[in-house]
């Protein structure tokens, strides 16, 4: 029997109406391993709905008690990280050492949100005008939304959930359908850390749910990462809906090879940087751009790396 990963809300897993589902497959052997489902309007509505109603309580809840789950959510993601890098390989397909660097990467912002009561001060300026004081706060906005990438199924949500939950946002996180066990898995690691049914909910599925966050009301703020026309369409939905959006697009970069480069290393490098987590990653080097009379040797030598490369199962 296929596996079926549900959405979470209320801090369980939550089925949905919708009968819509989506194949998860290991890349390495094209095998597919879990039935994700795809959630409609009504489904996004119950998702969103958790963290609505979680959202007041959670923003009253002292900043130390904040910093404190989000302190037990940083100790048991670093004791258990190779389980999570495990679930990476299984739906990405990068090996597990890049897998558990994501985690790492990811980790790192766990541990600057633990630093929360110091960002949260405001600010105070004396006599600006004539008899006239300003006074800055920062406060949470409430419901906030994630719409992250196959890519990077663990860091690039964690560049922003820790923060958002520390400063006493809620949040819903629509991962990428491709590979969405390890935005359960964190979930249930929040809840193991103490974290309030509600507060952090996943919600899966595609563009229905991805329309479904962004025009919602009652979701303040939109941050995305993917492809460039797809930035542009959350950003501009989103911001046209009033939201705060930070709308993150195609970063594929070009490695420029000048004539009095050390070839050896620069072939080195871009193999590395080419195929690297499975060359699905925006330092991934797309084109390599040699300049002057270096271009036969270079690509010779990135010619002679790509066959002894080691491609297929990541977890071997």
């Amino acid at each position: 029997m296929t596996t079926r990963i549900s959405h979470w809300a209320d801090g369980a897993p939550f089925d949905g109406r919708s009968s819509r589902t989506g194949d998860v497959t290991n890349p390495a052997t094209g095998e597919v391993t879990a039935q994700v489902a795809l959630a409609d309007t009504t489904d996004a509505e119950r998702v969103i709905g958790s963290a609505r109603a979680a959202a007041t309580a959670w923003n009253s809840t002292s900043i130390a008690a904040r910093t404190q789950v989000v302190f037990r959510f940083r100790e048991l993601l670093n004791e258990r990280k190779e389980e999570l890098a495990a679930i990476i390989t299984a739906e990405h397909g990068k090996v597990l050492a890049d897998a558990l660097g994501e985690v790492s990467r990811g980790l790192e912002v766990v541990e600057f949100a633990c630093g929360i009561p110091h960002l949260l001060k405001g600010g105070y300026s004396e006599s600006v005008s004539t008899g006239v004081d300003v006074h800055s706060k920062r406060q949470p906005l409430g419901v906030v939304g994630i719409i992250s990438p196959f890519n990077f199924p663990a860091m690039v949500p964690m560049w922003f959930f820790p923060v958002a939950i520390a400063a006493g946002n809620t949040v819903v996180l629509k991962p990428s359908e491709k590979d969405p066990s390890a935005s359960i898995w964190m979930a249930e690691l929040w809840k193991e850390a103490g974290l309030p049914d509600g507060v952090f909910n996943v919600l899966h599925g595609d563009k229905e749910a991805v329309d479904a966050l962004i025009d919602h009301p009652d979701v303040k703020a939109i941050s995305f990462v993917g492809s460039t026309p797809i930035a542009r369409y959350v950003y501009e939905r989103s911001s046209s809906n009033g939201k705060r959006v930070q709308a993150l697009g195609g970063a594929k970069n070009h490695m420029v090879v000048l004539p009095d480069a050390d070839l050896d290393l620069a072939a080195d490098q871009a193999v590395s940087a080419g195929f690297g987590s499975a060359g699905e990653r925006c330092m991934a080097i797309s084109v390599l751009v040699a300049v002057g009379p270096v271009a036969d040797d270079l690509v010779a030598k990135v010619a002679d790396r790509t066959r002894s490369l080691r491609i297929g199962d990541g977890t071997r």
